[in-house]
């Protein structure tokens, strides 16, 4: 976390199925008439999430720092707690507190989580919060292929449109219980808009006269297009397709004041831009109609060419940052909640502000999407007249420019510091781990402890997403894959006295501690969340702020090295972010029946991290993991 409290978001997204359901995916909408409260009702009948035994959050949290940090500073850490929890003591004061906010909110944590975790913090959104996702690369490289999948992909946004404007989508479940839809309503016609010290997020869904048009940016030049006639039925993919041809013949050179690169800054730096730029009516009209839209569709340049084992991490930065100002960065509005973008050379991918929702919807609707363009091309609509999309205009003074080149400089910078490997893992997919009735995710993630343990021979704070849409209006908790049972697993491993049985039994043994802690944050019953609230209480109330608060050790348990997320889909893509720490590495994975995508990143400032190297080490320790089970005789396991 950040301001107040140490980073601890979950970079992704980036929540996820955790491994105990298939996620539902949404192809054709259940009813294209609308029924007045039905999502309401869904809503409803959801539980509210749990507020955790004060004394069972102190135990784990004591167990999650034992593989952190050292033995003299968990002797003091327990001091601390035995003096919080006391009977009596200002634990239980801070307990009660949060007990009766639980009892008077459908969610005691949600709005405090979008506000410390999102809303306030005040680094960029590029690379620190907005997550990428790559596509596999499309069938075209030219610009009428490129303007043909545009016109495809707008056409099954709007489809999917459909479901969410009749509150007809299909409910999730997981392990059996249905999950919280929110999310899913509050993607589109949504934008983040800069605060001098906490932004805000409007979804203009919810308005009287909700948006009709799309903002479309090519060569960093907006255009607001119309994608539904006068009778409410939506263009056509060829009525699209001209559209877009039209849009791009009125902007056949690039804009050399990209304004789309503002809101790449430093919050408190954009935030002050933002009031300046809107000054001025035409600029304030056009933010307005960009900020309005049900989302943006950038059409991008080619990339620069490169190695065929290159090209997926070159598109993951593309999606990510925009390769630098030169290339699309001002392509941009990174405060849209949703960024489709289409690159003529067949790069194609998502960005997207995360405040509002994790990964899971993003991934539904870009499942939706995949399949709805593979679609055979629908027979040519009549001719009919369609309105000329309008060119946003924006008057440029020599202030807003000295903030755009600022902006261009800082956001250069950002994106040479970015160091990102996408690799497809080909040997095996989760198929492996199934066979021995291992969870697949879990298998990764102590996979993941092995990897870092072997380059830097220790164990570090490692963060997971757990959804908690089991819950009403649930985002998410940590998984915190650094446990005493993984850190006996990674130091024993590549020990050649030991055993292979015993090394076996404790894969196994750190695999299924794995899978019980998930089990337990996807219930509610995890620590950070918990703590949090607990901090919050006190903040919130001026108290003097727990010495557990203050303590190192908690420094410490939120500076995660390793921030990680598993992402599922059907398509086979993977979602990429930047590491939480200057010293941290981000690690996405989207594990396939018989290969895993991975997209891991550093910053290249940071001597002691390399994307590539961490790379390598998980390949390594996914093929030794997968040699040690086939060489243990199965009645071991």
């Amino acid at each position: 976390m950040w301001g107040i409290f140490t980073r601890t978001m979950v970079k992704a997204g980036k929540s996820k199925s955790c491994g105990l359901a298939k996620p539902c995916h949404l192809v054709k909408p259940v009813s294209t008439i609308r029924i007045t409260g039905r999502y309401l009702t869904h809503q409803r009948g959801l539980p509210t999430l749990p507020v955790p035994p004060l004394k069972q959050t102190c135990e784990r949290y004591i167990a999650a720092l034992e593989p952190i940090i050292e033995e003299d500073e968990l002797k003091h850490t327990k001091e601390l707690l035995s003096d919080f929890q006391a009977a009596g003591g200002v634990g239980e004061r801070l307990q009660r507190a949060l007990e009766r906010r639980a009892q008077h909110t459908e969610n005691w944590l949600s709005e405090w989580w979008v506000q410390v975790a999102y809303l306030q913090y005040r680094m960029p959104v590029v690379v620190h919060s907005n997550p990428g996702l790559i596509l596999p690369r499309m069938n075209f490289r030219d610009k009428q292929g490129q303007l043909r999948f545009a016109s495809k992909l707008i056409a099954a946004v709007l489809d999917f449109k459909i479901m969410t404007d009749n509150e007809a989508l299909p409910v999730e479940y997981l392990g059996g219980k249905p999950l919280c839809m929110n999310q899913f309503y509050e993607v589109l016609s949504s934008c983040r808009v800069p605060g001098l010290t906490s932004d805000s997020v409007v979804n203009h869904a919810k308005s009287s006269r909700p948006p009709k048009h799309i903002t479309v940016v090519h060569n960093h030049q907006f255009f607001m297009l119309d994608v539904y006639h006068g009778d409410g039925t939506a263009l056509t993919a060829d009525q699209l397709h001209t559209q877009l041809e039209r849009i791009c013949s009125a902007s056949p050179h690039r804009n050399t004041e990209p304004v789309g690169v503002l809101t790449s800054q430093h919050r408190d730096s954009w935030a002050r831009a933002y009031l300046n730029l809107i000054k001025d009516q035409t600029n304030k009209d056009s933010v307005s109609a960009i900020q309005r839209s049900i989302f943006l569709l950038c059409l991008d340049g080619a990339v620069p060419p490169v190695a065929d084992g290159m090209y997926r991490s070159l598109a993951a930065i593309q999606m990510l940052h925009g390769g630098g100002c030169q290339w699309n960065s001002g392509n941009r509005w990174f405060d849209k909640t949703l960024q489709f973008i289409v690159g003529e050379d067949g790069t194609c991918g998502a960005n997207y502000e995360h405040a509002p929702a994790e990964g899971p919807p993003i991934v539904t609707l870009i499942d939706h999407i995949v399949e709805y363009t593979r679609k055979d091309d629908t027979p040519r609509s009549s001719r009919v007249s369609l309105s000329k999309p309008q060119k946003l205009h924006f008057k440029i003074t020599p202030e807003i420019q000295k903030d755009i080149e600022e902006a261009k400089n800082q956001l250069d910078i950002l994106a040479q510091d970015v160091d990102m490997k996408v690799t497809i893992f080909d040997h095996f997919g989760k198929n492996v781990p199934k066979a021995h009735n291992l969870s697949p995710d879990a298998f990764i993630q102590v996979m993941l402890q092995l990897a870092y343990h072997r380059i830097y021979r220790r164990c570090c704070s490692t963060y997971e997403s757990a959804s908690l849409r089991m819950f009403r209006l649930g985002r998410t908790d940590t998984i915190r894959s650094a446990s005493g049972a993984s850190a006996a697993f990674v130091k024993t491993f590549d020990d050649p006295r030991k055993q292979n049985t015993e090394k076996v039994d404790l894969m196994v043994k750190a695999i299924k501690a794995h899978r019980s802690y998930t089990n337990m944050a996807i219930s509610g019953q995890a620590i950070d969340r918990h703590l949090l609230g607990l901090k919050m209480v006190a903040v919130e109330e001026k108290m003097t702020l727990p010495e557990v608060f203050t303590d190192t050790a908690y420094a410490k348990a939120l500076h995660f090295q390793l921030s990680t997320s598993q992402v599922p889909s059907k398509t086979d893509c993977v979602m990429c972010f930047g590491p939480v720490v200057s010293n941290g590495y981000g690690v996405c994975y989207n594990p396939m029946d018989d290969h895993i995508n991975f997209a891991v990143s550093s910053f290249n400032s940071c001597e002691e991290t390399n994307a590539s190297r961490l790379s390598q080490a998980i390949e390594g320790a996914l093929l030794d993991m997968k040699t040690l089970l086939e060489q243990t005789p199965r009645s071991k396991l």
